[in-house]
C-alpha cells in the first residue's frame, strides 16, 4: 500500500498491484483529499490515513479501479457506517460518492501511461 502525495507514479502503481494484479484498492479521505492505494484491506489504508494524516474515519471511504475495464467502484467493507447513515458497503451519499470518484479519477488520470 502507498499514499499518493502529488501525482501517481509507476512505482506506486506497481506496489498497489501486489495484492491484486487487475484491481487497485483505493481509500480516500474526501475532506483532505488524501489518497492511499493498494493493500489487502481498505481498513489498513484507513489506519494509515488516520495515523499519518489525522484523517477522521467519517471522511474516509473505499473503492477501487479495475485496470482491464477501467471501471471505478465505490464498494468496500470500510464504507459500512450505519451511524453516519451509510448501512451498506456502497457509498450511498451522493455527495460523498461524487467526491470519492472525483478524487479517484483525478489521481488515476494518467494510469494508462504507467502500466
Amino acid at each position: 500500500m502507498v499514499t499518493v502525495k502529488d501525482k501517481l507514479k509507476k512505482e506506486d502503481v506497481n506496489k498497489a498491484r501486489e495484492e491484486y494484479d487487475n484491481f487497485i484498492k483505493i481509500t480516500i479521505d474526501i475532506k483532505q483529499e488524501t489518497v492511499a492505494i493498494g493493500g489487502e484491506y481498505h481498513f489498513d489504508a484507513e489506519q494509515v490515513l488516520v495515523r499519518q494524516f489525522q484523517s477522521e474515519n467519517s471522511n474516509v471511504w473505499g473503492g477501487g479501479y479495475y485496470l482491464d475495464t477501467k471501471i471505478y467502484t465505490t464498494n468496500a467493507h470500510l464504507n459500512y457506517k450505519p451511524n453516519l447513515g451509510n448501512p451498506s458497503g456502497d457509498i450511498l451519499s451522493e455527495e460523498a460518492r461524487k467526491k470519492f470518484l472525483g478524487i479517484a479519477k483525478k489521481t488515476f488520470e494518467d494510469i494508462e501511461s504507467l502500466l
